[in-house]
């Protein structure tokens, strides 16, 4: 890798119109407020993002425009969610002559789940074809991969560098953190992010830090700084926050939370709902006892 991103990297959303188209000019605020707030990179075309739903010009102009915007200043991921190998490599192979650390990549998700032998032979097409870093984005419930095959993976595919786990179960983390110490391990714990960083995550790519990225990168720093007290104190108001997004609907959520923070107004692409009054009530009430209302956009150069 050119760069091995670590700390704080927010999966940005994707600013949608009211009619669903992506409104470019818009990605460029959102990447300047998230660098203001101390983020160490960004992610763009992820489930938050709602990049399952973009086309390949779409997703090759957000990925372009993401770039653009940061102008070196973070490094930029991007996240890659399709369900077949030909066309994941299609996507990889559409950004990787732009400035971009790496691909986020979730496993194909069938209804039915691939078996072992097929899953490593996708990510090492994907890397043989791109080129690229990968970083596998462990979501999917019915193709979720296990720590030894995700280690299998790594050790067999050099250009796979790391995963972004998520879900809720710390046990698998941590085992993942002590099969696979020497690659990036993320979390996507967005409930727990306290204690994946004491357990010695390299950082995070979640939709919390999308939501409240000041207090997220305090919340980093605070652990680097052994600071627990002020960790612990920062933990139980962000999982406030999740609490609060925390829904079908959390892409649209997490924006509301970003709308709230002086961000312009976007929507969630159909047919997704936007954030009900009840989720707005609870996030703004959230964000408030975060102190969060008060963060400026930092206005994009």
């Amino acid at each position: 890798m050119k760069i091995r991103p670590t700390g704080v990297i927010p999966p940005m959303t994707t600013p949608f119109t009211s009619s669903g188209e992506i409104d470019l000019k818009l990605v460029a605020p959102q990447v300047g407020w998230l660098i203001g707030a101390g983020c160490h990179g960004m992610a763009a075309g992820g489930s938050t993002g709602e990049g399952h739903t973009l086309d390949h010009e779409e997703y090759r102009d957000l990925i372009a425009a993401t770039v653009e915007a940061a102008k070196g200043r973070a490094p930029v991921i991007a996240g890659i969610i399709v369900d077949s190998t030909r066309d994941a490599i299609r996507r990889g192979k559409l950004v990787r002559d732009m400035d971009v650390a790496a691909l986020q990549v979730t496993p194909v998700h069938y209804l039915f789940k691939p078996d072992e032998q097929a899953m490593v032979d996708h990510f090492r097409r994907m890397a043989d074809e791109t080129g690229m870093p990968i970083i596998i984005y462990n979501v999917v419930p019915w193709s979720y991969l296990s720590p030894a095959l995700l280690t299998r993976i790594m050790t067999e595919v050099p250009l796979v560098v790391g995963v972004k786990q998520s879900a809720g179960d710390l046990k698998l983390f941590a085992d993942l953190m002590m099969m696979a110490p020497d690659k990036l391990i993320y979390s996507a714990v967005d409930a727990l992010m306290y204690p994946s960083y004491t357990l010695g995550a390299h950082g995070s790519i979640a939709a919390i830090l999308t939501a409240a990225p000041h207090a997220s990168v305090e919340l980093w720093d605070a652990v680097k700084a052994g600071d627990h007290a002020t960790a612990l104190e920062l933990h139980k108001k962000l999982l406030t926050v999740w609490n609060a997004v925390i829904a079908d609907n959390l892409p649209a959520c997490t924006r509301y939370a970003q709308t709230l923070q002086g961000l312009p107004k976007t929507y969630p692409r159909a047919p997704m709902p936007e954030a009900s009054p009840a989720q707005q009530a609870a996030i703004g009430k959230a964000l408030a006892g975060l102190g969060a209302l008060g963060a400026q956009v930092e206005a994009a150069e």
